[in-house]
């Protein structure tokens, strides 16, 4: 591990490196938590515009006033496509409001969630209580502390959804392994027959659109049925990217009167910013994005893995 870089100044803004040529710095209120772990800089800090942050390596994961846009955008178009979600597989997930969300349906019997850095979820279960809702201690959750690659390798358990929800492939970061051909193929094989895997795919709107042209590329070549799609994130500046994956299901064929359906009858919760509407935005590509993913042609394998700035 180099040595740990310093992204607050003296005047406590957090400056946020989104490219090499583009920053967005956020005014700081105070630093909750700031350390080194086994796996990658982690810091709890409260921002004066998007309220408690999860930061790792620079890099904001979640912001407590928008993360419900990321999460919810995440987790409902895949476990809404599928008729019977009862057993769930999270990679990452660290937060733990991927989980809080994917428990929300009344469907889910088990929810195994399953990262490699047990301080960064620890520091969460503390200092992020309106993240995850006590959804580490639900009866239904699973919560391991390993390399979801060698799990979803080993385990003899079959899911009828699989979340990837990991930090970006930073070249030194824990997850440069999990964005690959490889990987991708191993969750399919422990995939039930009619599931579903969505993965979270990084930047999708002007800059940095590398790594969601190349998972879009990579899973084409493993599924049948892939679906890009984005939402705008504030705490992110930009427009998030993801993809569902199947050989079965399709999210975009669900109407939104089917999907708000779905929602009330399997949801206890209330959703702030997902609903039937909300998706036909999700899935509606630009068309300059949707020539860039006609013209990717780089698939991630271990061999040649990718890395973001």
């Amino acid at each position: 591990m180099k040595a740990r870089p310093d992204y607050f100044n003296k005047n406590k803004w957090f400056i946020d490196e989104l490219s090499r040529d583009l920053v967005q710095i956020h005014g700081i209120k105070r630093i909750l938590h700031d350390t080194t772990t086994k796996f990658q800089h982690a810091q709890i800090a409260e921002t004066r515009t998007f309220g408690i942050c999860l930061i790792l390596d620079g890099k904001i994961q979640s912001g407590a006033k928008d993360e419900f846009i990321f999460h919810e955008s995440l987790v409902h178009p895949a476990m809404l496509a599928h008729p019977d979600p009862q057993d769930v597989f999270i990679a990452g997930g660290g937060e733990g409001a991927t989980l809080r969300d994917v428990l929300m349906h009344s469907t889910v019997k088990k929810a195994v969630m399953v990262d490699i850095d047990e301080e960064v979820v620890r520091l969460c279960r503390k200092y992020l209580p309106t993240f995850h809702r006590g959804s580490f201690d639900d009866p239904r959750s699973q919560v391991l502390y390993e390399d979801a690659r060698k799990y979803i390798a080993e385990t003899k358990t079959r899911f009828d959804v699989a979340v990837i929800d990991l930090a970006d492939p930073v070249e030194e970061g824990p997850a440069r392994m999990l964005y690959t051909r490889e990987f991708y193929q191993l969750v399919k094989n422990k995939l039930k027959p009619g599931g579903i895997m969505v993965v979270q795919s990084g930047q999708s709107g002007w800059i940095n659109l590398s790594n969601f042209c190349a998972i879009n590329r990579t899973l084409k070549g493993i599924f049948k049925i892939v679906r890009p799609y984005q939402v705008y994130v504030p705490s992110f500046v930009d427009m998030w990217g993801f993809h569902t994956a199947s050989d079965n299901l399709d999210p975009t064929r669900l109407s939104p009167r089917e999907i708000n359906n779905r929602i009330a009858v399997r949801l206890s919760g209330n959703l702030k910013s997902y609903d039937g509407i909300a998706q036909r935005g999700l899935f509606s590509l630009p068309k300059r994005l949707r020539q860039r993913l006609s013209r990717a042609r780089r698939v991630i394998t271990d061999e040649s893995p990718i890395f973001v700035y």
